[in-house]
């Protein structure tokens, strides 16, 4: 019997097993490729926790893996914390199938060690449960969220006392105190009521919410004055099914921002998120429905949040009437140029622009400019979190943090990426140029023409299963066995491998440093003519990602470069 099958019967002969689980797990007893796809291997946990598709099995999100995770959480906090039952867990949630049940699972095992938790009454975004855990001074926080994956999935994220994305360090830890539970099926829990009579259940109201909105007040770059000043500009706005919609709003109310046209199809929470093929804003046709309302109301500026609100898409109205949606890199540099054109210069000389190593560069050069140093950090917004967290010792100064993926953050009374922040400041940075009769399609323009023509491509190969898994896998093994030398007529003069820490620079003597940054399976080849490739495996997809940026005096160049580095990199991926 192979060990899927072991870990199947268990659950099959288990006689309190969950009644829906029981029965999906009945309606597949004849499909051992769907058996052994959930059965073969426990779902990963990795560095901020874990993600999956809904369903029974070891392999799959279900209150027994959930339990589990939670379990080993509570352990660990019980180790590594101070005063950890009375300062207790912030939980949270979003509108996915099952994400409030297992909010409230997880305030159950948390509860069968005495241990408190703080869950939001109603579904929030993911940064106002890392606000939660810094406000209330929480001993970890709780996401109950896949973010913008598809219907079927589901996730559990862990936040660190600091209200950030736990760190590597963290995750190991817990994931060893996880492992110590043998059988998911036994986790101990306590019931709902005796947990509210226990005072170990605590309901999170509008407390938590009041004060991030007076927070996010503050990042606003207006005098207090034009603040007040009702704006001539026209929003239109998507939650996309999602978790922002009360926030963003009361958060443009307070800074006048009043003429906001909302898709209403897109408002009420879904988690079939039936109005969008995938509801990412970084994918255009999630903006299908906002586009055909900004034509209709002559928006200015659209804007978009996925599901749990940590990823803001953004549409500008160009000059012929369309709307151009914005990169997550384009976006990022325009806000990082907004905060550094309207910040006091004596901020600046100790202040800290972050970003990861697939993020444009052209944010490195836009912070130089004004003498602001840049630095990169592994992909992940832990990383960027887990920064901020240090400079709270070393005395510099956090002032911008942002991802290609659509990830910024700007006031660090959050410690993850932030889309009602940065859905604010889109407005507040659309609202500046229009008074100047520019658009931001136009303030891009003027970062071009200043820094050079700073593209950026994705390549995305989606290998499912175990097997996709070893394919994923033998990519990697060979960029490593037989690293490029060479990339679409572009010579490699740096090999980046971050899983060994080591940096090739590649000339006569083939010099190799080593890196100061988290190990990783991630591979940057830095070329010639300010381009660079990077290979990097999803961390919470079945994707090997390929990430390219080029930067050439004009766009033509740039978009003829990046192109040339698609093609030949895509054949590189595909070959195995």
């Amino acid at each position: 019997m192979e060990q899927w099958e072991k870990a199947y019967d268990k659950w099959q002969l288990f006689p309190h097993l969950e009644p829906s689980l029981k029965s999906e797990l009945a309606n597949m007893k004849d499909n051992t490729t769907a058996l052994e796809d959930a059965f073969y291997k426990e779902l990963t946990f990795g560095t901020g926790g874990m993600r999956g598709i809904l369903g029974p099995g070891i392999n799959r999100m279900n209150i027994y893996t959930v339990r589990k995770a939670v379990n080993g959480l509570a352990n660990y906090l019980q180790v590594n914390c101070v005063n950890v039952k009375d300062r207790g867990v912030a939980v949270s949630y979003d509108s996915r199938h099952m994400s409030q049940e297992f909010a409230l699972e997880t305030a159950k095992v948390l509860g069968a060690y005495g241990i408190k938790a703080y869950v939001f009454d109603s579904l929030h975004p993911t940064p106002l449960l890392s606000f939660a855990v810094r406000y209330l001074g929480t001993a970890a926080g709780v996401m109950i969220t896949a973010s913008h994956n598809p219907p079927e999935y589901n996730g559990f994220k862990v936040y660190n006392e600091d209200g950030g994305q736990i760190t590597p360090a963290e995750a190991e830890a817990i994931i060893g105190f996880i492992n110590e539970m043998k059988n998911e099926l036994t986790v101990p829990i306590v019931e709902r009521k005796q947990l509210e009579e226990q005072e170990l259940l605590n309901w999170i109201g509008e407390e938590v919410d009041n004060a991030y909105l007076a927070q996010l007040k503050q990042i606003s770059r207006l005098s207090d004055q034009e603040q007040q000043v009702k704006k001539d500009l026209q929003i239109v706005f998507t939650a996309l099914h999602g978790t922002s919609y009360d926030l963003v709003l009361k958060g443009l109310a307070q800074l006048n921002f009043s003429n906001v046209a909302v898709v209403k199809e897109q408002a009420e929470p879904d988690p079939e998120f039936s109005t969008v093929a995938s509801p990412n804003p970084e994918e255009h046709q999630a903006f299908t429905m906002a586009i055909e309302q900004g034509k209709m109301v002559n928006a200015d500026i659209l804007i978009g949040t996925d599901p749990d609100a940590d990823r803001l898409g953004v549409a500008v109205k160009d000059s012929t009437g369309e709307y151009t949606i914005l990169t997550g890199n384009q976006f990022g540099s325009l806000v990082l140029d907004y905060i550094l054109s309207h910040s006091d210069k004596a901020l600046l000389t100790n202040a800290r622009m972050l970003k990861t190593i697939v993020t444009t560069e052209m944010g490195s050069a836009i912070a130089n400019a004004y003498g602001v140093e840049t630095i990169d950090t592994l992909t992940g917004f832990k990383y960027i979190g887990e920064k901020i967290r240090q400079f709270d010792t070393t005395g510099e100064t956090f002032i911008f943090g942002f991802e290609e993926s659509y990830g910024y953050l700007i006031g660090s009374f959050a410690r993850d990426k932030d889309a009602v922040q940065a859905a604010l400041m889109a407005c507040e940075m659309a609202y500046f140029w229009k008074k100047q009769g520019l658009t931001l399609l136009d303030a891009l323009d003027v970062l071009y023409e200043k820094h050079g023509f700073y593209l950026e491509g994705l390549s995305q190969l989606t290998l499912q299963g175990k097997e996709g898994a070893a394919q994923i896998k033998a990519i990697m093994d060979d960029v490593r066995k037989t690293p490029l030398t060479e990339i679409a007529g572009l010579n490699v003069l740096q090999v980046e491998d971050y899983l060994s820490g080591e940096r090739t620079i590649i000339n006569k003597n083939h010099n190799v440093e080593k890196i100061e940054l988290p190990k990783e399976n991630v591979v940057k080849y830095i070329l010639e003519h300010d381009s660079w490739v990077c290979l990097r495996p999803s961390g919470t997809e079945p994707k090997i990602k390929c990430y390219y940026g080029v930067c050439e005096k004009s766009r033509e160049a740039s978009e003829e470069r990046l192109a040339s580095l698609k093609s030949t990199m895509e054949a590189v991926m595909e070959r195995k």
